[in-house]
């Protein structure tokens, strides 16, 4: 009998590449989303069209039974007690993305296993997801498990400070790139590919039930070598200025989380729990491999012109020019 599967989502950057690989594991798929995606899904992919913010057409999943549903588009606690509400009795599993942002900041150890304290003074995002988990542990009814995503890649090329897009057209046109700190702290990049393999073994896996995991390639790169194999496969040389994190917040306080919050921190994983459950599994390593898909995708939006966030790409000049005149 196959396991019924429900994505909530399903069409974005991590989803996607899971849905195809819980097709290709047998299982009967069924994605709930707002239908606006014109990605091409796999044969048999059944659709639910509908909304979260509808309370109404969202009661009805829970009318159904589910095997499994992975919920990618939870972000806050208000939308946590609505699933909760919703699926509570009616699903063996529910796995919940959550994200490894949530990990301390900064991190005791700078190796990161599932016992680092989900602690982050920084970033609302990982703040509101470190409360979804919260509650979640706190339910009862709905056996669950936790998945926590490092940067994951697929469409979106992995730069420190976005949008990625402008970023690239700074490096196209010969211009200065930002990198904060000294450009050396380690950051883990998984392909949404590779994430997919061991998320889709934990499907009705009993030892899932009731934990959490982080599933990560073993293998780090500094920001300064990702820009530079960005660069690289662009076909030229990026010319990096790099300007201390505190810097960088007092010119622009929103960055204060995705910088103080996650990408100025060391970010190396320890699989060993993911991999003691679901088996041994593979994730590229050379960055140039890495990089293949952001970059085709990149390509096909060069194709049809960049959209440049002209804001972003004046307050990065000057901020590189300051830093650059310090030297002077």
């Amino acid at each position: 009998m196959a396991t019924k599967v429900l994505f909530v989502g399903g069409t974005g950057q991590i989803s996607l590449p899971c849905v195809a690989e819980a097709v290709e594991a047998g299982h009967e798929v069924t994605l709930f989303n707002r239908g606006k995606s014109d990605v091409a899904l796999p044969p048999g992919v059944s659709v639910i069209a509908g909304d979260m913010k509808d309370p109404a057409s969202y009661r009805q999943l829970g009318e159904q039974q589910w095997d499994v549903v992975c919920q990618f588009m939870v972000f806050t606690p208000e939308q946590m007690a609505q699933d909760i509400a919703v699926f509570t009795g009616r699903v063996g599993q529910y796995v919940f993305i959550s994200s490894a942002s949530v990990y301390e900041k900064p991190a005791r150890h700078y190796v990161i296993t599932e016992q680092t304290p989900a602690i982050n003074p920084f970033w609302k995002y990982s703040q509101d997801k470190i409360a979804c988990e919260t509650m979640l542990q706190a339910s009862t009814g709905l056996p669950w498990t936790i998945v926590r995503p490092s940067h994951t890649v697929r469409t979106g090329l992995p730069t420190m400070m976005g949008p990625a897009d402008t970023t690239v057209q700074r490096l196209l046109d010969g211009k200065p790139i930002i990198v904060a700190g000294d450009g050396a702290t380690p950051w883990t990049l998984t392909r949404s590919a590779d994430f997919a393999v061991p998320f889709v073994r934990l499907f009705a896996h009993p030892d899932a039930l009731g934990e959490i995991f982080h599933i990560t390639s073993d293998r780090g790169y500094s920001w300064d070598a990702i820009h530079t194999a960005i660069a690289a496969g662009l076909g030229v040389q990026a010319q990096i200025v790099h300007v201390p994190t505190d810097t960088l917040v007092r010119f622009n306080p929103e960055w204060e989380g995705p910088l103080r919050g996650d990408k100025s921190w060391s970010a190396l994983f320890d699989n060993t729990k993911i991999k003691s459950v679901v088996g041994e599994f593979e994730c590229a390593e050379v960055l140039e491999t890495v990089l293949e898909e952001p970059l085709a995708h990149l390509r096909r939006r060069m194709a049809a012109g960049l959209k440049v966030d002209a804001g972003f790409d004046q307050l990065i000049g000057q901020i590189a020019a300051a830093q650059s005149a310090l030297g002077q």
